[in-house]
């Protein structure tokens, strides 16, 4: 009796194990090509995989794999000279033949096929809800990364809301991370800041610093910045240098100034910032203009911007940072007039430091009286520095001016009786300004101010306590909650 042909053909006679891979792994896989751009999706899927194809080998029963008896040895006839046991001599109506063998086969594949059929069918439908769970979940991943990506645009600045990108100069940088500190920087290549600032041309100089010169760097026709040249300078050079470098890399904020990049080149070092293209604030209020390009709310919203930048420093870095050099020469101004703060060279982290500690730095005019007289630093000396900028801002004077060749004086000095006088006040305000702002929000002003270039330390506000007192008076569409109607 010869086996069937068709037998050897039929799908389900192969192994349960490579059944299952046929009919469910080939078809993933190229369902899972769709996914390939992550890499744990691909684990996630082959993990069900091999649990659910291996599934049929454990549940069906040890006899359906065991290989059939040759059919020889199931269906041997006697031959006629042999006899057969006495037992089986006496013939019984009841007596199945020899093809019964055969039909037994048929019934126990029959079986195989049935539990490979529903073992296959729970698989499947196994199968089909794990695929549907990891499709939510690849779809709330999606959504949750769409939303992050939003709201990290929507806390980015102005300059970088109007197109500014950083791409085509980065391509160019060397990444380099620096060794124990946190955050990374990038070196740029000398001859290229040579020729972007055209060999350091003094007509691209845009501001003098305590160490060297600021210039116009155009790298090409969409990007400028800022190059900072360090000439020298000794030790106190090099620090500063260092602790800039240290410390914006690892300060990332709206109303702080990015740096790009630095480079060294024999003794000189280099800074390459974010261009600011309103230069800074004391050019605007101390230049030609004379504060002209600046309205009262303009004015508030550069005073609004730079508490915010102190609000992080001082109270969202960790360990908090202290300016310690918070002048109208280190507040940039932006195409919208969005201030940032610059030049971190003096800056310091940690709370409050006596005399000991750090060497008395600093301009005159901007330092608070308890660290110009007994070395101690806390972050209300940052606030004190806040509020001598505030006092340019309202009155549009220098911080210290020369009364006579031997003498000078000090806004703070000069203008504290009058801020507190409602009838003075008006007229000291500055002539640009003095007829726009309301007269409720001139006061408000006015008393932040007072506060904040108290002698005694105590005294002071907390630059948190600053900061929500200017968002009133700062309109809506320039970063404030105040809003304008006409009458």
């Amino acid at each position: 009796m010869k086996p069937s042909k068709d037998k050897a053909h039929k799908f389900w006679d192969y192994p349960p194990f490579l059944a299952a891979f046929l009919f469910f792994c080939l078809p993933l896989s190229i369902l899972n090509e769709s996914f390939s751009r992550k890499m744990e999706m691909n684990l996630l899927f082959m993990i069900p995989i091999l649990v659910l194809c291996s599934f049929p080998l454990f549940t069906l029963p040890i006899h359906a794999f065991t290989t059939d008896p040759p059919l020889s040895s199931m269906a041997d006839p006697l031959l006629p000279t042999q006899k057969k046991p006495p037992f089986s001599q006496i013939p019984t109506e009841h007596e199945a033949p020899s093809p019964g063998v055969s039909e037994i086969r048929v019934i126990h594949h029959e079986d195989l096929n049935k539990k490979i059929l529903v073992a296959l069918i729970v698989a499947s439908s196994l199968l089909a809800a794990i695929l549907l769970l990891l499709s939510c979940f690849w779809i709330y991943r999606f959504k949750s990364s769409k939303r992050t990506s939003n709201m990290n645009k929507a806390q980015q600045s102005q300059d970088a809301l109007k197109g500014l990108s950083l791409g085509p100069i980065l391509d160019k940088f060397n990444p380099l991370r620096m060794a124990g500190k946190k955050g990374s920087v990038t070196v740029i290549e000398y001859e290229w800041l040579v020729s972007a600032t055209n060999g350091f041309h003094e007509d691209n100089i845009i501001g003098h610093g305590a160490f060297g010169s600021v210039y116009k760097a155009c790298f090409n026709d969409h990007f400028l910045a800022a190059v900072k040249r360090i000439h020298g300078g000794g030790p106190d050079a090099q620090r500063g240098f260092e602790n800039e470098i240290n410390c914006l890399s690892r300060v990332q904020h709206q109303n702080i100034v990015n740096l790009l990049g630095y480079c060294i080149h024999g003794e000189t070092r280099f800074l390459v910032y974010e261009m600011m293209h309103n230069g800074s604030l004391e050019s605007q209020l101390h230049g030609p203009s004379h504060g002209s390009g600046l309205s009262w709310q303009h004015r508030m919203k550069v005073a609004l911007d730079i508490a915010r930048g102190l609000e992080y420093l001082h109270e969202r870095c960790s360990p908090p940072v202290i300016h310690r050099d918070l002048k109208s020469s280190n507040i940039l101004l932006g195409s919208n007039f969005n201030a940032k703060l610059s030049d971190f060279g003096l800056a310091i982290t940690g709370g409050i430091h006596g005399k000991n500690y750090v060497k008395l730095s600093g301009t005159l005019g901007y330092v608070a009286p308890e660290y110009l007289l007994d070395g101690k630093l806390t972050d209300k000396s940052d606030v004190y520095a806040f509020g001598v900028v505030l006092l340019e801002l309202l009155i549009g004077r220098k911080p210290v001016e020369k009364m006579s060749p031997s003498q000078c004086q000090s806004i703070v000095t000069w203008a504290m009786p009058q801020l507190t006088d409602r009838s003075k006040l008006p007229s000291i305000v500055d002539p640009v300004i003095r007829d726009t702002m309301d007269l409720k929000h001139l006061y408000q002003v006015a008393a932040v101010a007072v506060l904040c270039v108290q002698p005694e330390p105590s005294y002071r506000p907390l630059i948190t306590d600053v900061l929500h007192s200017f968002i009133p008076l700062v309109p809506v569409e320039l970063g404030g909650s105040l809003r304008i109607t006409e009458s």
